[in-house]
């Protein structure tokens, strides 16, 4: 494993943050706003930001901070003063924002800072099979692929002077959502192609450079994980 790869891997083990998403969705999109609930979903928010900070991602982790809280003032001290559609336009807005936002930085969180290899060397740790760990390994390269040819698309289309106030919305629109169907077919076949390349649809035991493994910072993410879900379920079975 290259130093380049070992700073990409992160302080938290690959099942560690695929716990964490999985905990902040069932949780948060599921869960109410009373009981028990009224503490978990504070710690569940603060856990992605805290975690992009010791990361050293300040921007993501202060755009987060700041979304998720305007939508906490809206929903708390701006809809109680309207009246009729605007109030179900808030709520909507802001309750999206509050159950979404977490798992969203979660997942940001787990693309910038796990290797392809250090996720499937998770996930064979804990036995999924490999109907299970192909799809997910493709998908984890080809949304952050898919975005960097999204980007190469608009410079491209700067370049020749393509913009939206010139060209109109739809001829705009064409330009860039045409190639960029074209580039995620493209892209799709590659990754498949590259994912069998490598041997993961192999019969025979794979073995991996990838280092990981559970340590303090894992166990301390765990057990917060653990209590919220304890929480959580006791609170839908008005136990707490």
């Amino acid at each position: 494993m290259t130093s380049e790869d070992r700073k990409r891997q992160g302080l938290l083990d690959p099942r560690t943050k695929l716990l964490i998403i999985i905990t902040l969705a069932i949780v948060l999109l599921t869960g109410g706003y009373n009981g028990a609930m009224i503490y978990v979903r504070p710690i569940l928010a603060v856990l992605p930001m805290g975690l992009l900070l010791m990361e050293r991602k300040l921007n993501i982790a202060l755009g987060y901070a700041v979304a998720f809280i305007a939508a906490e003032l809206l929903q708390m001290y701006v809809a109680p003063l309207t009246s009729g559609a605007w109030t179900v336009f808030i709520l909507l807005l802001s309750g999206i924002m509050l159950r979404l936002a977490p798992g969203v930085a979660a997942f940001y969180y787990l693309v910038t800072t796990t290797t392809v290899g250090d996720l499937v060397a998770g996930l064979e740790k804990i036995h999924l099979p490999q109907t299970i760990v192909i799809p997910l390994s493709v998908m984890f390269r080809f949304f952050p692929t898919l975005a960097e040819e999204n980007r190469a698309i608009g410079a491209a289309m700067r370049m020749r002077g393509i913009r939206l106030g010139k060209t109109g919305v739809a001829a705009a629109f064409e330009y860039r959502l045409i190639p960029l169907m074209m580039s995620s077919i493209r892209i799709g076949e590659e990754l498949s192609a590259a994912a069998l390349t490598r041997g993961l649809g192999a019969p025979v035991h794979r073995t991996t450079i990838s280092e990981i493994g559970f340590r303090v910072t894992d166990i301390f993410c765990i057990l917060i994980c653990l209590a919220c879900f304890i929480a959580y379920v006791c609170s839908e079975l008005h136990l707490l």
